[in-house]
């Protein structure tokens, strides 16, 4: 599934208010916690349930981009955030854990903005020197602001203090990963 640019604000808004308690076509409803009993509402567990496959696809990005990208700055960026995303992925799944919701992609098949792609990835793996470096810069920008979008979403409407204070730094992560972005640019 694929959705065109124009959608992204719109998807990035259903997902944070309708993902944790109804369902994709095709696709059982994702279970969602008790908020009396946890504290979490519909839209923590939908901005779990997104951050968490986001994370997990920008890594082999990332580590792409480490390995590949043809200057020191662009693979100091993308080592730098490959780790970041590792220890922010940590983070979310034990959130998800305490939310109570499974160990499940409710998003898998989903391509999503700001996700990478596997044509995405199958691009930047045949590309080379800058024209890698654009591509992966593309994709990292794209995956960045994608993810304050979302966060910003789960700041304005959830309801349990360790989700938004997660999203409050996560949300301040990302425009300090965005600025750094920049300077590679």
């Amino acid at each position: 599934m694929r959705c065109p640019p124009a959608c992204a604000a719109l998807l990035a808004a259903f997902l944070i208010t309708s993902c944790g308690t109804g369902g994709h076509a095709g696709h059982a409803p994702p279970p969602t916690p008790v908020a009396s009993a946890s504290g979490f509402n519909g839209t923590d567990a939908a901005w779990l349930q997104l951050m968490i496959p986001m994370a997990g696809r920008a890594l082999p990005m990332l580590d792409l981009g480490a390995r590949r990208g043809s200057t020191p700055e662009v693979r100091e960026l993308a080592a730098s955030l490959a780790g970041a995303h590792r220890d922010e992925l940590d983070r979310l799944r034990e959130l998800r854990a305490a939310a109570g919701l499974p160990d499940v992609n409710v998003h898998e098949g989903h391509d999503m903005p700001g996700m990478a792609t596997a044509a995405r990835l199958d691009a930047m793996r045949g590309a080379r020197g800058k024209a890698f470096d654009r591509l992966f810069l593309e994709s990292v920008r794209a995956h960045l602001d994608q993810s304050v979008k979302v966060t910003r979403g789960e700041r304005d409407s959830g309801a349990d203090p360790r989700a938004l204070a997660m999203a409050a730094d996560l949300e301040r992560t990302r425009t300090e990963q965005l600025k750094a972005l920049s300077a590679v640019e």
